[in-house]
């Protein structure tokens, strides 16, 4: 919350804390495909774009949508968001593309009001997925 709010210190202390506690997790779970996420969008809310994408890109490699039809979609996700947090917003958008064409949690609500997508807000790519994903 303190990063949607743009308290960029207070979400600095948190993402660091935070950190810490998920590199422990993976550690103990380097295949836990979650946790690599969360660890990654950390990485990334903290500025270390590469680490972020590297953990994101695994956890997807890890958990593919094919094999995992709940947790794949999620983690996918996840790597959107990293995408976009990291600057990467052609990446991001490719990725909920494949999104909208699978049952998940990146539905309107959440793409439209989440600040996770903040930075794609405005972006006619993006609002053109957000409008196909509006309710009929």
């Amino acid at each position: 919350m303190a990063r949607a709010r743009g308290d960029s210190v207070a979400a600095r202390n948190f993402f660091s804390a935070a950190r810490a506690e998920s590199e422990k997790i993976v550690r103990e779970k380097p295949d836990f495909g979650e946790a690599l996420c969360v660890l990654g969008m950390i990485e990334a809310a903290l500025g270390d774009k590469d680490k972020a994408i590297e953990h994101g890109e695994r956890a997807v490699q890890l958990v593919p949508i094919e094999k995992d039809a709940v947790d794949g979609p999620l983690l996918v996700q996840y790597l959107s968001v990293i995408y976009s947090w990291t600057g990467h917003k052609d990446l991001a958008i490719k990725q909920l593309k494949r999104l909208a064409t699978t049952p998940s949690m990146a539905n309107y609500g959440v793409l439209r009001l989440h600040p996770y997508w903040d930075e794609l807000h405005g972006d006619p790519r993006f609002e053109q997925i957000v409008a196909s994903l509006a309710p009929k």
